[in-house]
């Protein structure tokens, strides 16, 4: 047996020694499949699956204090509508209004933050000949002006119909509530019609829905408060600091959390371009950056370590990781859902079975 061939006789007898463990890679290509071929078709089920997580983790608690399963759900579901009809009939519009006024205002204010940005950069070839000249400076200039300007326009002409067709976005915002209430109130139901589908006996499927069930679910309802608590905080600072647009970047930040590290770098940008544009290089300006930064201090070093104490732990290398493969493969999307489905690929990984070797299946024995 050549050197190639007994490496891979060694791998699939260490990590598929079991029939049970080729049905689950099945499942999982099979799965794969269907997202990248029906993903988009299949978004509201995706969407309101992830929403039913997140209710059944308050329906739980309220049933151990007795309360009654049909009240629970109703109060639970009555709570996810409100949230729902907020977010969609007041955050959503006034979120918009405001990003078309930056828009807007943008357009006005470019050409005069160009023009100062181009005197700073003028200065570099003076002070510093040896490192910059005149022509690359001015190319550079040319470069940041095209960009700039194109990225204005772009944000001008944007709308619900360069998103998709509304035909599909007022589909999407009528399911999702439904197939919610549904999978909510059938949850048993639901999953003994998905069991028919697996082999009746799946120790190791089981092993491993129960890690994903606990780190998911826990990854899952830890990001929405975290969202949400770094949302509020933002909104209220940046109201009370008069930051123009307060809504829309708070809004910006909340959503920032979910790409970590790399979320709080990028939204730095437009607080701190609109914060330069409304009050200059001042003591306002100071304050915001300052505030922004306290708050993000915050989140990495208090909130996260609190509501994540029992998800995960992903390294920052696998996180950036995370965002730069499911980024690049499913777009925007998948930046919002690298860290789960990270997440989730670490469950399977670490309850994934390996064959141990003679002598550590000896020692076993012994022990």
């Amino acid at each position: 047996m050549t050197p190639i061939k007994k490496l891979l006789s060694d791998f699939y007898n260490r990590y598929f020694y079991d029939e049970e463990s080729l049905i689950l890679l099945f499942l999982i290509a099979t799965g794969l499949l269907v997202l990248l071929v029906l993903g988009r078709w299949l978004a509201p089920v995706i969407t309101a699956v992830i929403f039913a997580y997140l209710m059944h983790g308050l329906i739980t608690p309220l049933q151990r204090i007795g309360m009654p399963g049909w009240l629970a759900f109703g109060l639970v579901y009555t709570l996810f509508m409100g949230l729902f009809l907020t977010l969609l009939l007041y955050l959503i519009p006034r979120a918009w209004e405001q990003l078309v006024l930056l828009g807007e205002v943008a357009q006005t204010e470019l050409p005069e933050l160009l023009f100062q940005l181009q005197q700073w950069l003028m200065v570099l070839p003076q002070d510093y000949p040896n490192l910059f000249s005149r022509q690359q400076i001015q190319s550079l200039i040319d470069s940041i002006g095209g960009e700039l300007d194109n990225y204005v326009q772009a944000l001008l002409q944007f709308s619900w119909n360069s998103i998709s067709s509304i035909v599909y976005w007022i589909v999407f915002l009528v399911l999702v509530p439904i197939l919610v209430f549904f999978i909510l109130r059938d949850k048993e139901k639901l999953v003994k019609w998905s069991q028919n589908f697996l082999p009746r006996n799946r120790p190791l499927m089981s092993r491993i829905w129960r890690e994903m069930d606990q780190q998911v679910a826990n990854y899952i309802r830890g990001k929405f408060l975290e969202i949400l608590i770094v949302g509020v905080a933002s909104y209220i600072i940046f109201m009370v600091m008069g930051l123009n647009y307060s809504l829309l970047l708070s809004v910006l930040v909340g959503l920032s959390v979910l790409v970590p590290y790399l979320g709080a770098a990028v939204v730095t940008v437009p607080v701190a371009a609109v914060a330069y544009v409304q009050w200059g290089m001042s003591g306002e300006f100071i304050t915001v950056v300052i505030a922004y930064g306290a708050l993000q201090v915050v989140d990495g070093n208090v909130l996260v370590p609190v509501i994540f104490s029992e998800a995960v732990n992903l390294h920052p290398v696998a996180i950036i990781t995370a965002v730069l493969v499911f980024g690049g493969w499913l777009g925007l999307i998948g930046v919002f859902f690298a860290i789960p489905l990270a997440t989730l690929i670490m469950a399977i990984i670490n309850a994934w079975p390996t064959k141990p070797e003679e002598g550590e299946a000896a020692d076993a024995e012994r022990a």
